[in-house]
C-alpha cells in the first residue's frame, strides 16, 4: 500500500463520518465535505456562516462523481463540462429533484466544476467522490490562501490538508449551463 493511498483512505473515512476539510484549489483554500452527508453540509454552512439559500459548488475529478446530483449528460455535454473545468469554469446545471436543498439552495440548479487543478482532482479521485467546494472563510470575509490561515480560522474543527494554492487571482467563473450566460466572471 502506498502512503498516499493510506492518506486518501484516512481522509475518506473522516469525510464519511461527517468531517470537514480545507484543501488547496485554483485560487484559495477550499472548505469542503462529503456532499452526500447532510449533517456535514449543514455543519459546513454553520461554520462558514453561509446562508443555505445561496447553494454550494461541487468539484469533481470526472462526470461520474457528479452524475447522481444533476440531470444526465450525453458524451458531448460531458466533454464541454470537462473543458470548462480546465478553464476554471463552474456551471449552474439542472439538478436532480433528489439533490439536497442544502447543496442547491433556493435554486433548481447545482454549481458543478470538473476541476483540472491537479491536487484538487487527485483529492477527489483519492476519496472517490465529489466534494463540496466553497472558499475557506467566514461568509463575506477574505478567503484563506495558506495552511496556517486555515488553521488559525478553523482550529481543530477542520482537517486542513497541506499543499499549494494555484496562481489564479479570482475564483472560478460561473456560467449558466442552459445558455452559457456569465453569472460571475
Amino acid at each position: 500500500m502506498h502512503r498516499q493511498d493510506a492518506s486518501y483512505r484516512a481522509i475518506a473515512s473522516h469525510l464519511k463520518r461527517g468531517g470537514l476539510i480545507a484543501y488547496p484549489t485554483e485560487s484559495c483554500y477550499g472548505l469542503g465535505c462529503d456532499p452526500n452527508n447532510y449533517q456535514a453540509v449543514r455543519n459546513l454552512l454553520k461554520l462558514k456562516q453561509r446562508p443555505q439559500r445561496k447553494g454550494l459548488i461541487l468539484i469533481a475529478a470526472n462526470y461520474q462523481q457528479v452524475k447522481n446530483f444533476i440531470q444526465p449528460l450525453n458524451a458531448k455535454q460531458q466533454s464541454i463540462l470537462a473543458e470548462g473545468g480546465a478553464q476554471v469554469t463552474t456551471y449552474l446545471m439542472p439538478a436532480l429533484t433528489s439533490t439536497q436543498r442544502c447543496l442547491r439552495g433556493m435554486h433548481h440548479t447545482l454549481a458543478i466544476r470538473l476541476t483540472a487543478f491537479q491536487s484538487a482532482a487527485q483529492l477527489c479521485k483519492g476519496v472517490r467522490h465529489a466534494l463540496v467546494s466553497t472558499s475557506a472563510n467566514r461568509s463575506g470575509k477574505r478567503p484563506a490562501k495558506t495552511y496556517s490561515e486555515c488553521r488559525r480560522l478553523f482550529g481543530h474543527q477542520v482537517w486542513v490538508l497541506g499543499g499549494k494554492v494555484g496562481v489564479r487571482k479570482k475564483p472560478s467563473a460561473i456560467r449558466a449551463w442552459s445558455d452559457g450566460k456569465i453569472i460571475r466572471s
